[in-house]
């Protein structure tokens, strides 16, 4: 019997079977953030059951509904924006302020063997230097301040960017160097057509990280010093014996980071959009 009658003789066996496993599905694109939101549930919903049934106490572990309704009414507060306008405050302008600092200088130490080899012993010894032990030197010397703040933050954030800076320096190709200076390229024009683009993914990576970092030593320091901002405020709330106010600028610290490091991501996505990595939809 030819392959033609066994077709027709048997129509279903004849046709290729198809692996419904392969099969993409409605809901695979949205599967990461139904996974997310069924996570937050959960966890809300544990929560709730420890504050009712746990060993610790409702009064100092209020149940999500309280906090939740207590950071509602905080968003019709603007005593609340206040506070949250002082920590974006601190957090970006520290976050700029290391960032230009960090491009200068690592740009300047990485183009030259001699100040990689001279500097490589200082920034070994300071980078490993926790921010947080800074803390009292800064009460000391500005008080509760937005200065006391932002050296916290610019000293943190200057190391995360600036080792970035110099891997990305160190990257540049050493073909690509050659031939900018057979073309008889200045000091600046190597610097923005060749060492720039080659530095800009590592700096985008660095910049991403000390986002995230520059926030919580803003909220750190307004906690510990008394800076103006959302971490005065939870240890206000914490004097005043406010759990539920504590705990909803706790739920609002979280949400702002979360919101920061999708901003990041979403710069880092615009800045980079020529890069193989975006281009070809991956995403850090």
């Amino acid at each position: 019997m030819s392959v033609a009658q066994r077709e027709r003789a048997n129509p279903v066996a004849a046709r290729p079977h198809r692996d419904s496993s392969r099969t993409p599905s409605a809901i695979a694109p949205y599967t990461p953030l139904l996974l997310g939101v069924a996570g937050s549930l959960g966890f809300l919903l544990i929560w709730q059951v420890f504050s009712a049934i746990g060993p610790v106490s409702s009064h100092y572990l209020p149940p999500p509904t309280v906090v939740l309704s207590e950071f509602v009414q905080n968003l019709s507060d603007p005593d609340f924006w206040t506070a949250v306008g002082y920590t974006l405050r601190a957090w970006l302008i520290g976050l700029v302020v290391s960032t230009v600092a960090a491009i200068a200088v690592g740009v300047v130490i990485g183009s030259s063997a001699f100040l990689r080899r001279a500097t490589h012993s200082t920034i070994e010894f300071l980078r490993p230097i926790p921010a947080v032990a800074l803390i009292p030197l800064a009460a000391l010397l500005y008080g509760p301040a937005l200065s006391a703040e932002l050296l916290i933050v610019v000293y943190a954030c200057f190391w995360i960017v600036l080792v970035q800076v110099l891997y990305g320096v160190a990257d540049v190709d050493k073909v690509a160097t050659d031939t900018a200076r057979t073309l008889q390229m200045n000091y600046w024009q190597r610097v923005r057509y060749l060492v720039f683009p080659t530095l800009l993914p590592f700096l985008m990576t660095g910049v991403r990280l000390a986002a995230t970092v520059a926030l919580v030593l803003s909220i750190g320091v307004e906690l510990i010093i008394g800076t103006p901002g959302l971490g005065l405020d939870v240890a206000l709330a914490q004097i005043n014996d406010d759990a539920p106010a504590m705990f909803a600028l706790i739920v609002t610290s979280g949400l702002l980071g979360m919101l920061v490091n999708w901003l990041m991501g979403m710069v880092e996505h615009k800045v980079l959009f020529w890069h193989a990595s975006v281009r070809g939809g991956v995403r850090s």
